[in-house]
């Protein structure tokens, strides 16, 4: 008989035993592109897998290459921590809760899918930043409340700044005939990853959504328009973005993107502040003195480069060549709170949309009271939030059901926490839509039971629309689809419903300012 175990040592063996279970516990393991991964077993029913690559790094040899192919590898690959996050500069990084360590080597994916998850809808988020900052694994965009609603979620990194961004005379030799957008290019090779692999997380690649806020929403519009892009996602969502203005040729308010020799002229400045004369030369450099060394306002930008971005996309959807799916736009009631810091006088905004808006200054100055200094402080938000997302979410809804086969829905957040009197900042619904009204960061948010509220009704229409194409559902307050003879969209405040949108009577003024804006521009080769 073996020797009875001493009654001191049962609590030693007791922990060991733990132990050694918890080393022998295995996540749920799925098979993808370059071999198998081991996620994170389910958390109030959700599975989790981090950090998996969708392409290779794009580093070295690869940097300003369109992306490459995943590397396989050997047995089965941890997919429990967040990879790394795209390089950007660490003070904006650290303002958004970047998580994962920064390096050019960025493409990552995460996925979020509730267990035993078979044939769902699938969203797939395109974060924020200016194209210059951010991360799929930010606190703010745990898929875990969006999951729990009965779909798949996918947050997906890309290239930043100049290391996404830039054009070069050479770079569009390489390329043939287009360069910059490589950012974007991500984005494609995400989308066709999620293509192949989503079935093994449940996910139904036949019915994906692309969604994303800020810079997110101007890539969900590129994808829109953009023929590369076709046919790999099936409804799409921008919160407070998207480019309906022509080329930007100098410092003009509104255009943004930029023409491929404008790009490439700001990509050669570039590489003569870092002084290296070659391609071969700047990708022999360090990511991180390419990151230092660019402009956001030119090296962040897209690009018409005739590929990605064939041309102005108010005239591809004037002109039906666009990807048509169902749409959900909106923007916030006051955006640019983010942007515009203290207090600006009646001269110094006069001066600036004189600087800005050429003709039109008066005659948009007109639609704002600015006599004082409070009343002009309000005036230079609320043109500048016009002029970057209200006037491209109201006339993108506009242009998709004018010139579109599916509908689109128009919404305007509003909603003011305590204390809030001039209305919601870039940025406030994203914790509403995930559900993440405190995770931590930047763009945190209460938790009362108004914000909680809120919160699920956002996500409610949110993931009805993944599902069908339309938000309505059981229990919610109607949505109408958006036309311009009935110009309705949801308003999301303390009493949320379908009604005009507050800002249309000013419309018309923008509509002009952009109209006159596209005649003066140079015209893009089709």
């Amino acid at each position: 008989m073996p020797a009875r175990t001493k009654p001191f040592l049962w609590p030693i063996l007791l922990l060991c035993s733990a132990l050694v279970g918890q080393l022998r516990a295995e996540g749920p393991q799925v098979k993808v592109t370059g071999g198998t991964i081991e996620g994170i077993s389910a958390k109030d029913g959700i599975q989790c897998f981090k950090g998996i690559p969708f392409a290779a790094p794009p580093v070295g040899p690869l940097r300003w290459k369109s992306p490459q192919p995943v590397l396989p590898w050997q047995g089965t690959r941890p997919a429990k921590t967040f990879g790394h996050s795209a390089e950007q500069g660490k003070v904006a990084a650290l303002a958004m809760s970047v998580a994962g360590g920064l390096d050019e080597d960025c493409l990552y994916l995460n996925v979020w899918a509730p267990s035993n998850a078979k044939d769902l809808p699938v969203m797939v988020w395109i974060h924020g930043g200016a194209f210059t900052s951010g991360s799929g694994s930010q606190p703010l965009y745990d898929g875990t409340h969006l999951a729990s609603k009965g779909v798949v979620i996918v947050t997906i990194n890309y290239r930043l700044g100049p290391l996404g961004f830039m054009a070069h005379p050479a770079l569009t030799q390489e390329g043939g005939g287009s360069s910059g957008n490589y950012g974007i290019r991500d984005q494609i090779a995400a989308l066709e990853w999620v293509r192949d692999n989503i079935t093994s997380f449940g996910g139904n690649p036949a019915n994906v959504t692309i969604f994303g806020e800020s810079a997110g929403a101007y890539a969900v519009n590129i994808l829109g328009a953009s023929p590369r892009a076709k046919g790999l996602f099936h409804r799409a969502i921008a919160e407070s973005g998207g480019s309906f203005a022509s080329p930007k040729t100098g410092t003009e308010f509104g255009p943004l993107h930029l023409t491929l020799p404008r790009a490439e002229a700001e990509g050669q400045k570039l590489l003569s502040k870092l002084k290296v004369t070659t391609i071969a030369k700047a990708r022999e450099l360090p990511a991180k003195e390419i990151i230092d060394a660019a402009s956001p306002d030119t090296t962040g930008s897209a690009v018409f480069d005739g590929q990605i971005l064939p041309r102005d996309i108010y005239e591809l959807y004037t002109q039906k060549q666009f990807n048509d799916t169902p749409l959900l736009v909106g923007s916030n009631s006051d955006e640019a709170a983010m942007f515009v810091w203290g207090k600006l006088t009646p001269e110094k905004v006069k001066s600036q949309a004189a600087a800005g808006l050429g003709d039109y200054d008066s005659r948009i100055l007109a639609l704002y009271p600015h006599t004082t200094i409070d009343e002009a402080t309000l005036a230079g938000r609320a043109v500048l939030t016009d002029l970057a997302f209200t006037w491209h979410a109201w006339t993108w809804a506009g242009m998709q059901s004018a010139n579109g086969k599916n509908p689109a829905y128009l919404y305007y957040f509003d909603h003011r926490p305590p204390g809030n009197t001039t209305g919601a900042s870039h940025a406030a619904e994203i914790g509403y839509v995930f559900g993440n009204l405190s995770p931590g960061g930047l763009f945190s948010k209460g938790s009362s039971p108004a914000d909680k509220a809120l919160s699920e009704l956002m996500m409610n229409y949110w993931v009805n629309f993944a599902k069908t194409g339309n938000p309505n559902g059981a229990n919610l307050p109607k949505w109408p689809a958006f036309s311009k003879q009935s110009p309705q969209g949801m308003i999301f405040d303390a009493s949320p419903g379908a009604r005009a949108m507050p800002y249309e009577s000013r419309m018309p003024t923008f509509d002009a300012y952009f109209a006159w804006r596209r005649n003066h521009s140079p015209k893009l080769e089709k």
